[in-house]
C-alpha cells in the first residue's frame, strides 16, 4: 500500500476509536437479539405479515425463512429509476426460489437534479438525501428483516439510502443497480448547444432538441456526474454484485445480476455461510477506498459532502484534508466526462469499475483485505459479468480497451486525483482540478459578487462580465437555502472563458459532478450566512484561486479586511428565501445543519 493510503488510513481510525467502538456496541446488541417473528408480540406478527400469500406466512413465521425487505427509490420521474418498477416482483420471484420471503419495505423520494437545475425545487436537493435516510429508516424500523435491498442510483438516493442502511447496521445489505441510458447526443455538443444558448445564437427548439437528444431513455443521464459516481464508490466498497454498475437497464444481463444480488444477500444473513452486517462491512478501510476511487475517475465534488455524512453515520469521522492528501498520492486512471469526451458506456466498454479497482488494488492504491458483499473480496471487483451461453460469470478486466478513457497506473493521465482543497482568508473550499486546463488553474482578477444565480445571468447577458472576473455567488450554502447546485452557471462562464477571458466561479454553493472546465471554487466553508469570508468580499476586490498552491484569497489589505463588516441578505431576498413550493417543510433543516465540510447533516 502506498504510505498516504496507510497513513490517511491510520489517522481516520484513531480520530474515529471512541464513536467507531460505541457504533460497533451498538450494532452488536442488535445483532444478539432473536429474530424478530420471534421476539415481538402475537399482534406485531400478525400486521406485520397480514398480506404475505399464505405460504409465505408459513415460511417466515414457523419455517423461519429469511426475510427481506427492498427499500426502493422508485418513481418514473427519474429516468434512472424508471427501471425499478418491475423490480420487485424479479426480487420476489428469486427469493422464493431460494426458500425465502420477500416484503416491499417501503419507498423513499428521490428528486431529479436535471429537472430542479436553476428552479426553486433544487433547494430541497441537498436535503433530500437525509430525508431519503429517514425514509430508509421508517421502512426498515418495523424489524423483522434478516437483511435488505436497497434500490437506488441517483445523486442524493445512493448516500440517503446507505446513510439510513447504516442505522441498521446489524443487517446485510446490498445495492441494487439499475444501470445507464444508452448512449446519446454526446455531452461535448449538448454542452456546445447550451453555450451557444446562452449567447442568444440557439432558439429554445434547437436547445430542447439538443437537450431531448442527451437525455432520452430510461437509466442514468451518461455523463459522470453524482449518480454515476455514486455507482462508482458502491463497487469500490463492495456493496454490489461485482460490475453492476453500468449495465444498460435493458439488457439481458442486468436481470441476472439482479436476481445475484437476491443470492448475493441470502448468502450473508444468518442463515447463509457469511453473516455481513452492512456497518461491520463498512469500516475505516471501506470508507478509504471510496474516496480513493472517486479521486482516481476524477468523480463528483457532491462526495466531499456526502461521504463525511456516510461515514459519521458508521461512527467514522473523516474530512477534507483526508480527501487533499489522498488526492496527491493517487493516480488519475479515468477521463469520462466532463473530465474527457467519453461517456459511462465507453468507459464500462473500455473496462469500467473492474478496471480501475484492479489497477488500484495492483498498485497499492486500495484497501484490498476488505469485508464486501462477495465471497472472494475485493478481488472479485477487478472483473466484468458476462453471459455466455446464459450463465452468470465474471471476467477478468486486464486491458483497457481505449487508453483515452482509461489508462494503467503505471502511465496515467495525471499523478494525483481530480479534486484539490484550497484555503486561505476566504475559507476552505474545494476545487476539480481533472476537468480544468492546467492554464487555467491559477486566475487572480477582481471580484463582481452575486447573491442569487438570476443576478449573475442578468449580468452576463447585459455584457458586464466580458472581462477578466472573478465571480463570487454567496448565501447559496445549506443554512442560507439548502446549497443548491450552480450548474446553471456553467454555460455563461464557459463562453467567458471561451472569449479568452481568465474566469472563475467561487461560491458557498455546490457545482455538482457535472462541473466542467471553468474553475471553481465551491462548497466554501463557513458559508457566508454562518459568518464566513465570502461575506466580506466586495466588487473590484483582487481575488486570487491558486490549485497549484492550494490556496484562495482575497487580496486586501489585512486591516481593511479586518475592518470590514459582513454583508447580509437584502430583506426582499431572505423573505424569499425557504418559501412556496414546500420550501418551508424544510425551514428546521437550515436551522440545524452542519457546515458542508462536516457533511451538511441535519440529524446531529
Amino acid at each position: 500500500m502506498n504510505n498516504a493510503l496507510t497513513a490517511v488510513t491510520q489517522r481516520i481510525v484513531e480520530r474515529s476509536h471512541s464513536t467507531r467502538t460505541a457504533y460497533l456496541q451498538r450494532i452488536q446488541r442488535l445483532v444478539e437479539r432473536p429474530p424478530g417473528p420471534e421476539r415481538m408480540g402475537c399482534a406485531n406478527v400478525a400486521h406485520a405479515f397480514a398480506a404475505l400469500p399464505s405460504n409465505d406466512k408459513l415460511r417466515v413465521v414457523a419455517h423461519k425463512a429469511p426475510h427481506i425487505g427492498i427499500v426502493s427509490a422508485y418513481n418514473d420521474m427519474l429516468s434512472a429509476h424508471q427501471p425499478y418498477e418491475t423490480y420487485p416482483a424479479l426480487i420476489r420471484a428469486q427469493a422464493q426460489s431460494r426458500g425465502a420471503t420477500v416484503q416491499m419495505a417501503g419507498g423513499v423520494p428521490a428528486m431529479c437534479d436535471g429537472v430542479t437545475q436553476g428552479l426553486p425545487g433544487m433547494e430541497l436537493s441537498l436535503f433530500s438525501r437525509d430525508t431519503i435516510a429517514m425514509a430508509t429508516a421508517i421502512a426498515l424500523t418495523h424489524d423483522v428483516f434478516d437483511a435488505a435491498l436497497l434500490l437506488g442510483v441517483c445523486d442524493k438516493i445512493v448516500p440517503g439510502l446507505l446513510i439510513g442502511a447504516l442505522h441498521f447496521g446489524h443487517l446485510p445489505c446490498v445495492f441494487v443497480p439499475a444501470g445507464p441510458m444508452g448512449t446519446g447526443l454526446s455531452n461535448t455538443a449538448k454542452s456546445k448547444v447550451r453555450e451557444r444558448a446562452a449567447q442568444g445564437l440557439a432558439d429554445r427548439a434547437e436547445l430542447l432538441q439538443a437537450e431531448s437528444a442527451a437525455y432520452h431513455g430510461p437509466g442514468t443521464c451518461t455523463f459522470y456526474g453524482t449518480a454515476n459516481s455514486n455507482q462508482m464508490l458502491l463497487e469500490a466498497m463492495g456493496l454490489h454484485v461485482p460490475g453492476a454498475a453500468f449495465v444498460h437497464p435493458h439488457d439481458g444481463l442486468r436481470e441476472a445480476l439482479t436476481r445475484e444480488a437476491v443470492n448475493t444477500v441470502l448468502d450473508i444473513t444468518r442463515h447463509g455461510q457469511r453473516f455481513t452486517p452492512i456497518g461491520r462491512l463498512v469500516d475505516e478501510r471501506v470508507i478509504v477506498n471510496a474516496m480513493v476511487a472517486l479521486l482516481a475517475t476524477g468523480g463528483s465534488t457532491n462526495h466531499l459532502i456526502h461521504w463525511v455524512a456516510v461515514a459519521r453515520a458508521a461512527g467514522i469521522l473523516i474530512d477534507w484534508n483526508d480527501f487533499a492528501d489522498l488526492s496527491a498520492a493517487t493516480p488519475l486512471l479515468a477521463r469520462v466526462y466532463p473530465n474527457g469526451e467519453a461517456d459511462v458506456n465507453q468507459f464500462q466498454a473500455a473496462g469500467g469499475p473492474a478496471y480501475v479497482l484492479r489497477e488500484l488494488m495492483q498498485c497499492g492504491g486500495l484497501h484490498s483485505d476488505v469485508l464486501t458483499v462477495h465471497a472472494d473480496g475485493l478481488t472479485a471487483y477487478g472483473a466484468n459479468p458476462v453471459m455466455p451461453e446464459h450463465t452468470l460469470r465474471w471476467q477478468v478486466a486486464t486491458v483497457t480497451g481505449d487508453d483515452r478513457v482509461l489508462r494503467p497506473a503505471a502511465s496515467p493521465f495525471s499523478p494525483s486525483g481530480g479534486l484539490k482543497l484550497l484555503q486561505g482568508n476566504l475559507g476552505r473550499a474545494v476545487i476539480k482540478t481533472s476537468a480544468v486546463p492546467e492554464d487555467r488553474h491559477i486566475i487572480e482578477a477582481p471580484a463582481r459578487v452575486f447573491t442569487t444565480q438570476e443576478g449573475l445571468h442578468q449580468a452576463f447577458k447585459a455584457g458586464e462580465l466580458n472581462r477578466d472576473v472573478v465571480v463570487v455567488v454567496r448565501f447559496q450554502g445549506p443554512h442560507a437555502n439548502g446549497m443548491p447546485e450552480l450548474h446553471k452557471l456553467t454555460p455563461p462562464l464557459a463562453v467567458l472563458q471561451g472569449q479568452g477571458h481568465r474566469v472563475a466561479l467561487v461560491t458557498d454553493g455546490r457545482m455538482s459532478g457535472a462541473s466542467g472546465k471553468v474553475p471553481a471554487a465551491i462548497h466554501c466553508s463557513p458559508e457566508a450566512l454562518a459568518g464566513g469570508p465570502l461575506a466580506l468580499v466586495q466588487d473590484g476586490d483582487i481575488i486570487r484561486l491558486d490549485a497549484e498552491a492550494g490556496t484562495l484569497q482575497a487580496l486586501v489589505p489585512a486591516d481593511v479586511w479586518a475592518s470590514r463588516k459582513p454583508a447580509t441578505l437584502e430583506p426582499a431576498q431572505a423573505e424569499l428565501n425557504g418559501h412556496d413550493l414546500g420550501r418551508e417543510l424544510f425551514a428546521g433543516m437550515r436551522r440545524n445543519v452542519r457546515s458542508a465540510e462536516e457533511g451538511a447533516v441535519t440529524w446531529m
